[in-house]
């Protein structure tokens, strides 16, 4: 069954499931650790840094959509994807050295701007590459793998922040988000040039 999916959209999907179990783990426990270790952390503090966070992501990724669109070799999305992650990779240890709200709010601004540069990059060659006659399938393993990543990890979170506390997890949640970058390797040299991106003609 997946044998008949290609090499590309494995690839992608395995990123994406390590990037997404590596997030998962600390999503369920992250306004705890505001309350316990960021000074006057409370829950406006946690409101404030998640929306920093989906606002931030949600307005950056836009042009960042528009521009490797004007770009049509899929170079730029390799790059935007491989860099976004990678920079996503060095918050968590930010957030470990996070002592003021202003400190974790620096480093939910960088989380914005490094998945704002991977997600739209990520589904421009997952679109790209995805088999005809197999879109539905390829979605819904996407879906289910990130799926259960999540929800694994959150389990997992949960239980290493209790018996182990927050730097450990957070150095797991870095480590894995390495791994989802270094996966993006396997990939370098099968993307599409200029050339041989397909556009569809504006309508009249």
């Amino acid at each position: 069954m997946f044998k008949s999916i290609n090499k590309i959209i494995k690839i992608l999907i395995l990123s994406d499931f390590f990037a997404v179990s590596a997030w998962g783990l600390i999503a369920p426990i992250l306004a705890i650790f505001i309350v316990e270790n960021i000074h006057g952390g409370d829950a406006k503090v946690a409101g404030i840094a998640v929306g920093i966070y989906w606002v931030a992501k949600s307005i950056f990724q836009i042009p960042i959509g528009r521009y490797l669109d004007r770009n049509h070799g899929e170079k730029d999305d390799y790059y935007f994807l491989i860099i976004g992650t990678f920079i996503a990779a060095v918050v968590p240890i930010g957030f470990i050295f996070a002592r003021y709200p202003w400190h974790l709010y620096f480093w939910q601004l960088v989380h914005a701007i490094a998945w704002a540069m991977a997600i739209p990059a990520w589904g421009g060659i997952f679109t790209r590459h995805i088999d005809k006659g197999k879109e539905a399938f390829s979605w819904g393993l996407e879906s289910s793998s990130i799926g259960l990543g999540a929800g694994i990890a959150g389990i997992i979170g949960g239980i290493v922040a209790k018996f182990f506390g927050f730097i450990p997890l957070f150095l797991g949640v870095s480590i894995l988000t390495i791994i989802a970058g270094i996966v993006l390797f396997l990939i370098s040299q099968n993307l599409l040039p200029k050339e041989k991106i397909i556009l569809i003609p504006k309508p009249k």
